[in-house]
């Protein structure tokens, strides 16, 4: 989006990859003390895990966070990654369903 180029639903996963990033670590994965060097390193994809971030939520972050669009993963892909499927429980996401249908 910084480079003006037109976009698609592949925008959204880059954006679920920095959001995963955030929730993990705490800050945004390309922040600097100034905009165009935060820019410049969104620009590049130059980013780093912090050592406590698994080798998993890595992977996961690192196949969304990839400047050809048509290189990450789908959102189909997303959900079936190990790292969430290790992390999550079809129960519970079937009781959310339940619960929204419920009260619609």
């Amino acid at each position: 989006m910084i480079e003006g180029r037109m976009h698609d639903e592949k925008v959204d996963l880059w954006s679920l990859g920095v959001l995963c990033y955030e929730f993990l670590v705490g800050k945004p994965p390309f922040e600097t003390n100034t905009y165009q060097e935060t820019y410049q390193r969104i620009s590049r994809v130059e980013y780093t895990f912090p050592d406590f971030v698994t080798e998993g939520a890595r992977d996961l972050i690192s196949r969304l966070l990839l400047h050809n669009p048509s290189q990450r993963s789908t959102l189909r892909e997303v959900l079936k990654h190990p790292w969430i499927t290790a992390n999550s429980s079809k129960p519970n996401c079937q009781k959310g369903k339940e619960s929204t249908s419920k009260q619609s």
